[in-house]
């Protein structure tokens, strides 16, 4: 294929997908899911905003330095400020970008009361700046398809003239459809000098359900980035899917002739790692990475696919990274089976991690009779960070009865002191919340309390997630059980650890500037 075949594929899961409420990463779990995409063959991660705080600063700046094959992007508003913090994050990448932007459409301008000369001046001096800095630049007029088809025709040019080497058009609040969106980007090529010797660059979101076709139709009209995220992570409905764009273009390359650099058997193993680190579990019917993608119940179907699996799959399994079997394992599988095991879900592990895993494996042996990739996938997905493990659940029992409150007796270990409490409440998991609460005094709120089951039957794993909030700081955990209080119960305290844990830094995790102002 030609140069002008390929599509870069532009992964903001690190800075757009972490906006999500809850969805904060920490540092360790930021570093991991670069490295995963950096493996992938993922063209540019926007690591960050490194104006944001100074843990995101960090992050992006020592995401830059481990970087191998990926260009390593941070994201600055229109201000000196912050574009020379981002240069300074970015820099010692091997190939550094900063991104800029401003919100261009009437609603945005309005925000810093901003003329159109005046935003103009703004554009041509911010862009100059980063250019200068670096020769690597992306700028984005947010808001881009509700901006004045002149004034975005201006903006553009002045930028591109400026110096920037990629001009995004972001779909902010996922208001454009897809014939909108192709339309736009042919437009902007048409009339905008110099167009033609930059890259465009698509950034959609999902309000609509239409993210993933508005990119594709804006490659079809001439744009070569697509800005995506895993699981389609991201604010209020989330962004494009990477997982989508790159299946569409691999699976209907008939009627779409690009290519990207993805490795698509690695898309699975992602997905699952950002379901875990950023709390936000993947829905079963969810395109491709859905646990029920390649699953069959229909007798018909299930006829079609024994005789050809071509007849309701239009991708194997084993192209996104899904092996072909589900191997069953229970209580007399070994260490080394383990591993192997873990290794083909995706799932490195040191002798450490696997010595405190293969007894929890054992543990849920010893409770259920067969043990699933879902199962493990879950187990995994339990293991907390030693930092975040000053509150530890030492034993509980429940009284529940079909007449008046539920009660729970529980035994905490905080910062190394038992402390027991008994309480009541609507419900067995509620009278346990209430011993928690009993025990580590907060004021955090639960914004969310979610229970899936793992597997089929009576002794199905409950996997339970947990999003609370305290004074702006949103925090989330996971865990999963056989039994659904336990489940609930340890999700909390691990929700809970993590809370503590941005109390000790003092605020430096909270987001300082408002995020709900980015592309």
């Amino acid at each position: 294929m030609t140069k002008q075949d390929r599509v870069l594929i532009f992964d903001t899961t690190l800075r757009d997908g972490e906006q999500s409420p809850g969805a904060t990463m920490t540092h360790a779990e930021k570093l991991e899911i670069a490295s995963l995409l950096d493996e992938m063959g993922v063209d540019i991660i926007e690591a960050g905003f490194p104006i944001a705080s100074e843990g995101d600063f960090k992050a992006v700046s020592e995401i830059a330095r481990q970087s191998q094959n990926a260009v390593i992007c941070g994201l600055a508003r229109a201000q000196l400020g912050d574009i020379d913090r981002c240069w300074e994050a970015v820099k010692h990448a091997a190939q550094p970008r900063i991104h800029t932007f401003i919100g261009t459409s009437p609603l945005h301008r309005a925000i810093p009361n901003l003329t159109q000369d005046e935003m103009a001046d703004r554009i041509h001096e911010t862009v100059t700046h980063a250019r200068n800095l670096c020769d690597n630049v992306q700028w984005s007029p947010m808001d881009a398809t509700r901006t004045e088809e002149d004034y975005l025709c201006r903006t553009v040019e002045i930028a591109i003239k400026a110096g920037a080497t990629t001009i995004n058009i972001p779909d902010t609040v996922g208001y454009t459809a897809p014939r909108e969106s192709a339309e736009l980007i042919r437009m902007l090529l048409e009339k905008v000098p110099g167009a033609d010797e930059i890259v465009f660059a698509t950034h959609c979101h999902n309000d609509l359900g239409m993210a993933t076709a508005n990119s594709l139709a804006a490659v079809e009209a001439g744009a070569r980035q697509v800005e995506c995220t895993i699981n389609g992570l991201g604010e209020r409905a989330g962004n494009t899917a990477l997982e989508e764009v790159v299946m569409a273009l691999k699976v209907r390359n008939d009627i779409m002739p690009y290519e990207t650099r993805v490795d698509s058997t690695k898309i699975m193993n992602i997905s699952r790692r950002v379901a875990t680190v950023s709390g936000f579990a993947v829905q079963f019917n969810k395109a491709i990475v859905g646990k029920n993608a390649f699953a069959h119940e229909s007798g018909i179907h299930q006829d079609g696919m024994l005789k050809n699996a071509e007849t309701f799959e239009i991708m194997r399994p084993e192209d996104v990274g899904l092996t072909e079997t589900n191997i069953v394992m229970g209580k007399h599988s070994g260490r080394a089976a383990l591993r192997s095991k873990l290794e083909d879900l995706g799932f490195e592990l040191g002798d450490n991690q696997l010595k405190d895993v293969f007894v929890r494996f054992k543990e849920l042996a010893d409770r259920k009779k067969e043990i699933y990739e879902d199962d493990l996938i879950a187990l995994m997905r339990t293991a907390t960070d030693p930092e975040e493990d000053r509150i530890r659940l030492k034993s509980m029992k429940v009284v529940c009865g079909t007449e008046g409150p539920q009660s729970a007796e529980m035994v905490l270990d905080v910062d190394g002191a038992e402390q027991s409490t008994n309480q009541t409440g609507d419900g067995p998991v509620d009278a346990a919340f209430n011993c928690i609460k009993a025990l580590v005094p907060h004021t955090a709120r639960l914004q969310l309390y979610q229970v899936h089951a793992v597997t089929e039957g009576t002794d199905a794993q409950a996997t339970v997630s947990v999003r609370m909030e305290e004074e702006g700081r949103i925090v989330t955990g996971q865990s999963a059980d056989t039994d659904t209080v336990v489940a609930s119960v340890r999700a909390y305290i691990h929700a809970l650890n993590r809370l503590l844990v941005r109390r000790e830094k003092g605020g430096t995790d909270k987001r300082e500037i408002n995020y709900k102002d980015v592309s």
